[in-house]
């Protein structure tokens, strides 16, 4: 079997998989980042302070924190393609509540529930490519399905941009995201039945392939057990040992990624750049990140998951380990810049490694309960960062903010390094 024959193979999978799992994520994630950045906007026309439009936003990350756990054991029960489409149902529903929102409780609900359906229909489409992705290109898939979530977040912002300057109205981004969902729901139920189509690509593919080496089960179609799934808090205590020692590094990692969002606009602000400067700086480094989504998945696949982890976390915590140092700078815009780069580039490398190591460790025959546990590590990292970055900044500064990240990444890296070899060895 020739290199390029492989790959045209890989890709021909890849392609099946677009109108059941890519197609409705970009338009999940487009609908969803032409909407975040306007929660403030709209919490504001209703009232809310700078304060409580932040407390209203974090209603996001924790309907996110809090829907995955439940997620899994729909999942488990009533299986990916309900599970998907009854989130994205729901998700319209919380754009009506948006748009309809008469005041601040009321949106706040809206905004929770919205959260709580990313995460749902996020675990859904997790758990469906774990049980039927071979391993041989399982972290290009779902590093192409973090790149799919990463330019709908990346292009939904310019869209809502472009629809504001046209109406003038923030109420006309969300009607492009009720579109996008009302878009999702129609591919998951009405498109190609994912079951099936999944069954037949790969059990094509596997008839063409013979093997020269041992890449794992090929697993052709829904797999289901005899009995009862286990329960979510079962399969947490189960699996404690790698949710307390590989989780927690996934955790650090999702925490770094977030403060990155976080820090690279206060760092502008706090040296006195303008808002086009920092949004122009900030795009270079979206722009690098989104370029390397695939990369990702190559290097995992190769050369194993340490090898795109163990680089991404040593840049990200080596690059605001050494941007900390620079705020006095007086080249402090030029350093602002290069090591925004730096972290794009180090999180376009980290792509999908999330994803991939939770398909690597989850139970083939029912992922869906360990997924729920393993999200919720992740985003409970994520949620943290911008807390923690708040906290250190009132009470000493933001170098020593930004410094504290840099560290706790390193020391993620240094986890990674222990026990990614431990628990998912490359073979």
């Amino acid at each position: 079997m020739t290199g390029d024959s492989s790959s045209l193979r890989v890709g021909s999978v890849l392609w099946r998989f677009g109108p059941m799992i890519y197609g409705p994520t970009v338009l999940f994630s487009l609908g969803e980042g032409a909407v975040i950045p306007l929660i403030p906007v709209i919490a504001s026309k209703l009232g809310a302070g700078v304060a409580v439009a932040a407390l209203v936003s974090s209603a996001l990350v924790v309907g996110q924190l809090c829907g995955n756990l439940p997620a899994g054991w729909a999942v488990a029960r009533i299986g990916e393609r309900i599970t998907m489409a009854i989130g994205g149902t729901a998700a319209i529903l919380a754009g009506v509540g948006l748009i309809a929102a008469p005041n601040l409780v009321t949106l706040t609900i809206a905004v929770f529930v919205l959260g709580f359906c990313a995460a749902v229909f996020g675990l859904a489409r997790h758990s469906f490519m774990t049980t039927r992705i071979p391993l041989a290109f399982r972290a290009r898939a779902l590093s192409l399905l973090g790149g799919s979530f990463r330019l709908g977040v990346f292009v939904g912002p310019f869209i809502a941009a472009g629809l504001l300057g046209v109406f003038g109205d923030e109420h006309s981004a969300i009607w492009f995201a009720l579109v996008c969902l009302v878009g999702v729901v129609l591919l998951v139920l009405l498109g190609p039945d994912p079951e099936k189509d999944a069954a037949a690509a790969l059990a094509r593919t596997a008839s063409e392939t013979v093997p020269d080496e041992d890449t794992g089960e090929v697993i052709t179609g829904p797999v289901r057990t005899a009995s009862p799934p286990t329960g979510v808090f079962r399969t947490m205590w189960r699996n404690r040992s790698v949710l307390a020692r590989l989780g927690a590094a996934a955790a650090v990692l999702s925490s770094v990624r977030s403060a990155r969002q976080v820090a690279l606009p206060l760092w502008g602000v706090s040296i006195g750049l303008d808002a086009q400067t920092i949004a122009l700086v900030v795009g270079i480094s979206g722009a690098l990140d989104f370029a390397l989504f695939y990369a990702s998945g190559q290097v995992m696949d190769r050369f194993g998951r340490l090898w795109a982890a163990l680089p991404a976390m040593l840049l990200m915590g080596a690059g605001f380990l050494a941007l900390s140092f620079t705020h006095g700078s007086s080249q402090a815009a030029m350093w602002f810049a290069l090591f925004a780069a730096v972290l794009g580039v180090g999180n376009g490398l980290s792509s999908g490694i999330l994803m991939t190591l939770g398909a690597d460790l989850a139970p083939q025959r029912d992922p869906a309960a360990f997924l729920g546990s393993w999200r919720t590590l992740t985003d409970g990292g994520a949620a943290a960062a911008p807390l923690l970055i708040s906290a250190l900044t009132a009470v000493f500064s933001l170098s020593v903010a930004t410094g504290a990240i840099g560290v706790i990444g390193l020391l993620g890296a240094l986890g990674f390094l222990r026990w990614i070899p431990r628990y998912v060895p490359h073979s």
